[in-house]
């Protein structure tokens, strides 16, 4: 057993993580923000407008992850994750200063960029950093600090928010304190944790594998050797260095689509898709009309939401504790089964009208399953399975699939609630649960305990 020096380990994968903490942060804000800039910016009445102000991040998330796999390997994940921090800064201070919706907007995207190059480079560089049979904890670490930040989104909502009476029209509510300055003060929260991230990534360590694939051995042996000692350090270094031997440091095209890569590849985009077509992100962004069908008032909402967030916590804590025992492949299984269960009995609550708290506990006990399995071992399982030659564009690829998948959820939701109600769209997401359930038995394999180079080994025998 390696004598790992946790402290270090700990200090510098919280750090990384909290790139993961100001995704889910920004990510979050804006639902509880929604009721009041939409008076503000009188877009009430405009769909189309109520639409682009919720997904326009995503669009920004998609361009950062497109750009994260180039800008991590040409100037390392240190300084991209640098560059994450300081555009989750400028969103939060421009999006609650600005009283301008084009300008909203702008800040919006540059939050999505920060979200989409946080949510590809920090899960690589806490798997490049950590020893393999802990590095699923660690990795799952920063989907913990995700739903930390969106419970800090929720909580940081409903504190700022003054009570809304029931009934209240718009023009009340745009000339109230929630309509003229709340909204801008949940935005401007994520100021602190935002400018923390930005000052503390100067602190940290640049991962010792791009340092090694750039040929900067000696800074390499240096970050391993405060991970597990001199020996083991030059262990990992051998190690990699074997495993880039013959390839050449700049990722072409061809290198993505070569034979032996492709198969991962397609992993790789599948978990990132089916992550999100799971479903159950809808109810992070949806979930005011999702409780208001089942019958639930405007306070209930807010508190449900809440709820939530907390079982969401709860339950990665849970994934936190099996991901390196139980494994990847066996909690992907669970979560995709479990998941199919809950939403044909969510649907059939919604068609047989059996609203109220028992919409309430499935959709909690699809959040608690959601939150074990699919949401951080995705993250985990897209951190180690590519080459590391590859790895940073491959995770890219990988990302910027969720994202585009995201997107597309985000968009088709009232699409199909509107034409098969409640009820068939979650059925509609029992379904595609199963078809993951099928692809994860055939196709992912297990990776717990094995190093990153092992890993990449294993898929080489397995495509030759």
């Amino acid at each position: 057993m390696e004598n790992y020096n946790f402290k270090y380990i700990w200090g510098i994968t919280l750090v990384s993580a909290m790139g993961g903490l100001l995704f889910g942060y920004d990510w979050v804000v804006i639902g509880g923000a929604k009721p009041f800039y939409e008076r503000f910016f009188d877009i009430v009445n405009s769909p189309y407008l109520q639409g682009w102000a919720m997904s326009s991040a995503l669009l920004g998330c998609i361009v950062g992850a497109m750009g994260a796999g180039w800008l991590s390997d040409r100037f390392g994940r240190k300084p991209s994750l640098i560059v994450a921090a300081f555009l989750f800064t400028l969103s939060a201070l421009g999006t609650g200063w600005t009283s301008d919706f084009t300008l909203f907007i702008w800040f919006r995207l540059l939050g999505g960029l920060g979200i989409g190059l946080a949510s590809s480079i920090s899960p690589i560089y806490i798997a490049e950093v950590a020893p393999a049979e802990k590095r699923g904890r660690f990795v799952s670490l920063n989907q913990l600090t995700i739903v930390i930040g969106i419970l800090a989104a929720q909580i940081a909502n409903y504190l700022i928010a003054e009570p809304v009476p029931e009934g209240a029209t718009d023009t009340v509510i745009l000339n109230s304190w929630n309509g003229q300055m709340g909204w801008r003060f949940m935005f401007w929260a994520e100021l602190v944790p935002a400018s923390l991230f930005f000052g503390l990534m100067f602190f940290v360590p640049e991962s010792p594998r791009w340092l090694t694939k750039n040929h900067k051995n000696e800074a390499a042996l240096k970050v391993l050797s405060k991970v597990g000692g001199l020996d083991y350090g030059q262990r990992v270094i051998d190690s990699i260095k074997h495993s880039l031997k013959g390839n050449s440091q700049k990722v072409r095209l061809k290198d993505l689509l070569a034979v032996k890569v492709r198969p991962i590849l397609l992993i790789g985009i599948v978990l990132a898709v089916f992550q999100q077509w799971s479903g159950i992100n809808v109810v992070f962004n949806y979930a005011e009309e999702i409780f208001r069908a089942a019958g639930f008032g405007v306070t209930d909402v807010l508190f449900n939401i809440v709820i939530t967030g907390i079982v969401n916590l709860v339950f990665t804590f849970l994934a936190l504790k099996t991901v390196d025992s139980w494994g990847r492949r066996k909690l992907m299984l669970f979560g995709s089964a479990g998941l199919a269960v809950t939403y044909l009995l969510l649907g059939g609550s919604y068609f047989f009208e059996l609203n109220g708290f028992v919409v309430l506990l499935f959709v909690v006990l699809g959040i608690g399953i959601y939150a074990m399995s699919l949401a951080p071992i995705t993250w985990v399982v897209l951190s180690e399975i590519f080459p590391n030659k590859i790895r940073g564009t491959a995770m890219s690829v990988g990302t910027s699939s969720l994202w585009i998948a995201s997107f597309v959820l985000t968009y088709t939701f009232p699409l199909l609630n509107s034409s098969l109600g409640a009820s068939g769209t979650f059925w509609v997401y029992a379904l595609i649960c199963l078809l993951g359930f099928s692809f994860i038995l055939k196709k992912l394999p297990e990776t717990k305990g094995k190093t990153l180079e092992e890993i990449e080994e294993y898929f080489e025998g397995e495509n030759n």
